[in-house]
């Protein structure tokens, strides 16, 4: 039995990462559409994960020393993640995708290391194998659907419904996680 703000941080993860998951490979797609090119889109991945992993050390400590809550910083990220989802909307050419990505790495280290920190701490310590495989096989299950849905939204649509579609549900998964912050444990 998942406790209450186990529940609410393993549901809203699996909806964040069904936002993210409709994007993958298609993110290659989408930015040769804009006029990039091999290099570019290494550039702007590479660019998302060098952001992400100096913050994830930084805010990682932070959240860990100074008093703040891990709940506020989560959802912040979380909250940061819709922001620049909606961010593609506006790129037009590869230098806008830089930003968005930095943007996205620095959204991905405000929730990642809080959500599992988090995660940890309420989830049920006599089921913890489970409770993790829970978190684990939902998440790729949910970014496998995902991909299927995305592409067949790029397909039949554009890429700008499939933002608008991503950022909505990130949105949501927004919402839905911040009720931790008034969640009994």
């Amino acid at each position: 039995m998942l406790k209450p703000k186990e529940k609410i941080l393993l549901y809203g993860s699996n909806l964040w990462n069904f936002a993210e998951g409709m994007l993958g490979p298609l993110f290659a797609v989408f930015a040769a559409r804009i006029g990039g090119n091999i290099l570019d889109i290494s550039w702007a991945w590479a660019t998302y994960l060098i952001v992400t992993g100096v913050a994830v050390i930084v805010i990682g400590r932070i959240s860990d020393g100074d008093g703040r809550s891990k709940e506020k910083i989560m959802v912040a990220g979380y909250a940061l993640t819709t922001l620049f989802t909606f961010g593609y909307l506006f790129v037009s050419e590869p230098s806008h995708l830089f930003i968005i990505q930095a943007g996205l790495g620095l959204a991905l280290a405000l929730s990642n290391p809080t959500w599992y920190a988090l995660y940890d701490k309420y989830a049920d310590g006599r089921h913890r194998g489970y409770t993790w495989g829970l978190a684990d096989g939902e998440s790729k299950i949910v970014v496998g659907v995902a991909l299927i849905i995305g592409g067949l939204i790029v397909n039949y649509f554009s890429f700008t419904a499939l933002f608008l579609t991503m950022g909505t549900i990130h949105a949501l998964a927004t919402l839905y996680q911040s009720r931790i912050l008034f969640a009994k444990a």
